[in-house]
Protein backbone atom coordinates (compact mmCIF):
# COMPACT_ATOMS: atom_id res chain seq x y z
CA UNK A 1 0.00 0.00 0.00
CA UNK A 2 2.49 2.97 0.81
CA UNK A 3 4.48 1.90 -2.46
CA UNK A 4 1.33 2.20 -4.17
CA UNK A 5 0.92 6.11 -2.06
CA UNK A 6 4.73 6.45 -3.28
CA UNK A 7 4.03 5.89 -6.71
CA UNK A 8 0.86 8.13 -6.50
CA UNK A 9 2.94 11.21 -4.59
CA UNK A 10 5.42 11.15 -7.71
CA UNK A 11 2.81 10.77 -10.25
CA UNK A 12 1.22 13.76 -8.70
CA UNK A 13 5.13 16.01 -8.53
CA UNK A 14 5.28 14.84 -12.27
CA UNK A 15 2.15 16.57 -13.25
CA UNK A 16 3.03 19.58 -11.49
CA UNK A 17 6.18 19.41 -13.24
CA UNK A 18 4.62 19.35 -16.53
CA UNK A 19 2.88 22.83 -15.15
CA UNK A 20 5.29 24.59 -14.14
CA UNK A 21 6.61 24.05 -18.04
CA UNK A 22 3.46 25.11 -19.51
CA UNK A 23 3.21 28.20 -17.20
CA UNK A 24 6.84 28.78 -18.57
CA UNK A 25 5.81 28.60 -21.86
CA UNK A 26 3.64 31.79 -21.38
CA UNK A 27 4.03 34.82 -21.51
CA UNK A 28 2.02 37.15 -19.24
CA UNK A 29 0.88 40.86 -19.19
CA UNK A 30 1.49 42.01 -15.73
CA UNK A 31 4.41 41.94 -13.31
CA UNK A 32 4.26 39.22 -11.54
CA UNK A 33 2.50 36.51 -13.99
CA UNK A 34 5.01 34.65 -14.51
CA UNK A 35 5.02 33.62 -10.60
CA UNK A 36 1.18 34.52 -9.67
CA UNK A 37 -0.78 32.30 -12.39
CA UNK A 38 -3.56 29.29 -12.07
CA UNK A 39 -1.05 26.71 -13.78
CA UNK A 40 2.16 27.85 -11.08
CA UNK A 41 -0.45 28.06 -8.14
CA UNK A 42 -2.05 24.64 -9.02
CA UNK A 43 1.61 23.00 -9.53
CA UNK A 44 3.19 24.25 -6.41
CA UNK A 45 0.05 23.36 -4.59
CA UNK A 46 0.08 19.85 -5.94
CA UNK A 47 3.53 19.58 -5.07
CA UNK A 48 2.91 20.10 -1.71
CA UNK A 49 0.56 17.70 -1.29
CA UNK A 50 2.85 15.54 -3.28
CA UNK A 51 5.37 15.86 -0.47
CA UNK A 52 3.04 15.21 1.87
CA UNK A 53 2.22 11.70 0.45
CA UNK A 54 5.82 10.79 -0.19
CA UNK A 55 6.28 11.85 4.42
CA UNK A 56 3.20 9.04 4.77
CA UNK A 57 4.38 7.05 2.19
CA UNK A 58 7.94 6.54 3.77
CA UNK A 59 6.40 5.61 6.91
CA UNK A 60 5.97 1.84 5.28
CA UNK A 61 8.68 1.89 2.79
CA UNK A 62 12.77 1.49 3.51
CA UNK A 63 14.97 4.74 3.05
CA UNK A 64 16.73 3.01 0.45
CA UNK A 65 13.79 1.71 -2.01
CA UNK A 66 12.83 5.67 -1.74
CA UNK A 67 15.01 6.96 -4.71
CA UNK A 68 14.26 4.38 -6.86
CA UNK A 69 10.12 4.36 -7.09
CA UNK A 70 11.77 8.36 -7.46
CA UNK A 71 13.33 7.84 -10.53
CA UNK A 72 10.02 6.58 -11.96
CA UNK A 73 9.40 10.76 -12.28
CA UNK A 74 11.55 11.04 -15.58
CA UNK A 75 9.08 8.07 -17.10
CA UNK A 76 5.92 10.05 -15.74
CA UNK A 77 7.61 13.28 -17.18
CA UNK A 78 8.61 12.19 -20.21
CA UNK A 79 4.81 10.59 -21.06
CA UNK A 80 2.90 13.27 -19.81
CA UNK A 81 5.15 15.79 -22.16
CA UNK A 82 4.42 13.78 -24.57
CA UNK A 83 0.65 13.87 -24.32
CA UNK A 84 0.26 17.47 -22.54
CA UNK A 85 3.11 19.33 -24.31
CA UNK A 86 3.67 17.87 -27.39
CA UNK A 87 7.08 17.04 -26.87
CA UNK A 88 8.92 14.14 -29.10
CA UNK A 89 10.02 11.43 -27.35
CA UNK A 90 13.58 10.98 -29.70
CA UNK A 91 15.14 7.62 -29.84
CA UNK A 92 18.20 9.34 -27.25
CA UNK A 93 15.05 9.84 -24.52
CA UNK A 94 14.15 5.88 -25.42
CA UNK A 95 17.21 4.70 -24.75
CA UNK A 96 17.53 7.20 -21.73
CA UNK A 97 14.40 5.99 -20.09
CA UNK A 98 14.80 2.15 -20.95
CA UNK A 99 18.01 2.68 -18.91
CA UNK A 100 16.27 3.99 -15.57
CA UNK A 101 13.64 1.31 -16.18
CA UNK A 102 16.75 -1.42 -16.00
CA UNK A 103 17.75 0.42 -13.09
CA UNK A 104 14.55 0.72 -11.32
CA UNK A 105 14.54 -3.68 -11.77
CA UNK A 106 18.11 -4.55 -11.12
CA UNK A 107 17.76 -2.22 -7.69
CA UNK A 108 14.91 -4.53 -6.67
CA UNK A 109 16.79 -7.91 -7.10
Amino acid sequence: MYIGIFLVSVLIASISQVLLKKSAMKHYAYKFGDYLNPYVICAYGLLFFSMFLTVLAYRGVELKTGPVIEATSYIYVAILSAVFLKEKITNKKKLGLLIIIIGILVSNL
